[in-house]
């Protein structure tokens, strides 16, 4: 083993440095090895000498066995590779090389971290090969078992082939409308396949695009038919499909007015029928007011405020009086807030049109001469706590109205006064179980403004 002592001139240290690796590059072709390891000379802090020891940086070859060193120089086997990191010397006298592990790794391997924990982490190139070919092999069988898996279900297609067997094709909406429409419009049904159709088509035309497709076939022509039908029933189910058409569609809405429904609706009102039909019917006419002032503006002067109030007082029981309330408090509050919406916000041509047609809903004259401001009055003396706060709600929006007969009728004090002390011990009530924003303090706090605004 050739060993530079320190006294020796650094100019010789190089010098011995070359003649190594010329010795390298001789026997490396006789022992059969490749050696492109860069040389470097390490100074040797353990014997105070420097000696030629080698860095080796390349990367294993495919079918090069990587050699795990230690702190101890041992024999490299041809063929071999090392850890990067790792010192590599020639040994001259054998011709051999030699490694082991370098300054930096010899500290970091203490007892506890020995390079034989770390073995298992290193693959050889054969067993990479016997590993990947053993996922070769597996291949063809994962997926046979994935095309048994997508045997077990069947195609699309060859479900819609089983179904129609069964004459069970599945249908569109578009489809099913129409189908309903063909069998309403036949004459050959009875009374009962025709109520059952209607109730198909009821639930249905919640959606909007499914309500304008009963319109685009000509299903709204059909349903404003059954509104003149003799039979009740079918009054009934006419009434409630359209109200359901109605309910946020302005493009039903439109095509109801254009064919007549505002005056088919007011007729069922207006006549005598059951309690049922009238419900419906005054359901599919809020539906069809709500947010339509052109809507609105014709129900005014077709009388349908009057109608109405004959309504309100034939209704003994309350519950068509509810309703009649409760639209007559939705059509003042919307005219209110798009009046407060047109003042704040900047005009333009659409909003300009909007507010040029709830200026000529005149409801407020309406409200004034069909005497309603002494009708809504009369659900305070319900024992209904939902329509009594139905009733105070439309009292407050009518106060523009309705103030000076409020101030001049002598009862109305007397009704709020009495109310008042109910409703302060339900909240007492309320409080003491924990509730301190209930619904009877609601409730409390319209008597307490409605009392302040008629003072």
């Amino acid at each position: 083993m050739l060993v530079v002592s320190s006294v020796t001139q650094r100019a010789s240290l190089h010098l011995l440095a070359f003649l190594i690796l010329m010795q390298s590059n001789q026997i490396d072709p006789i022992l059969g090895q490749k050696s492109d390891s860069a040389l470097i000379v390490m100074e040797n802090s353990e014997g105070g000498d420097d000696e030629a020891t080698v860095v080796d940086d390349l990367s294993e070859e495919e079918d090069q066995e990587v050699f795990q060193p230690t702190e101890h120089w041992q024999t490299l086997k041809p063929g071999q590779a090392v850890p990067a990191g790792s010192h590599v010397r020639l040994n001259l006298q054998t011709g051999q090389r030699e490694v082991r592990l370098g300054e930096e790794q010899i500290k970091y391997w203490t007892h506890k971290h020995r390079p034989e924990q770390d073995s298992q982490s290193y693959f050889s190139a054969d067993e990479v090969k016997r590993k990947l070919k053993k996922l070769k092999d597996s291949a063809p069988m994962s997926k046979d078992a994935d095309q048994q898996d997508q045997n077990k279900f069947r195609s699309l297609e060859e479900l819609k082939r089983d179904m129609a067997a069964l004459n069970l094709l599945v249908e569109t909406d578009f489809q099913v409308i129409k189908r309903l429409l063909d069998k309403l419009n036949s004459t050959d049904i009875t009374t009962e396949q025709r109520l059952q159709i209607l109730l198909e088509l009821e639930y249905l035309v919640h959606q909007v695009d499914n309500a304008q497709t009963l319109c685009s076939m000509g299903g709204l022509q059909l349903i404003l038919g059954g509104l003149n039908s003799s039979d009740y029933r079918l009054q009934d189910s006419s009434a409630f499909v359209l109200g359901s058409a109605l309910a946020s569609n302005p493009t039903v809405q439109v095509e109801a007015v254009e064919r007549g429904g505002l005056q088919k609706l007011l007729t069922l009102l207006a006549t005598k029928r059951p309690l049922s039909v009238k419900k419906k019917a005054l359901f599919a006419l809020a539906s069809l007011l709500r947010h339509f002032p052109y809507a609105q503006s014709h129900f005014l002067s077709h009388g349908g405020l009057q109608v109405l109030s004959e309504l309100f007082g034939e209704d003994g029981g309350g519950s068509i009086r509810v309703r009649i309330v409760t639209l007559l408090y939705d059509l003042i509050t919307e005219k209110e807030l798009n009046s407060r919406v047109s003042m704040d916000k900047t005009p333009d041509s659409s909003h300009n049109a909007r507010l040029d047609q709830y200026s000529k809903v005149t409801l407020h004259t309406g409200l004034q001469e069909g005497r309603w401001c002494s009708l809504i009055p009369e659900l305070l003396g319900s024992a209904e706590h939902d329509w009594r706060e139905k009733g105070l709600q439309t009292m407050l929006a009518m106060v523009p109205v309705c103030l000076d007969q409020y101030r001049t009728d002598d009862s109305l004090p007397v009704s709020l006064g009495s109310l008042k002390a109910q409703y302060q011990e339900l909240v007492e009530q309320e409080q003491a179980l924990g509730e301190d924003n209930g619904y009877f303090g609601e409730i409390l706090d319209l008597l307490h403004t409605l009392e302040l605004k008629i003072m």
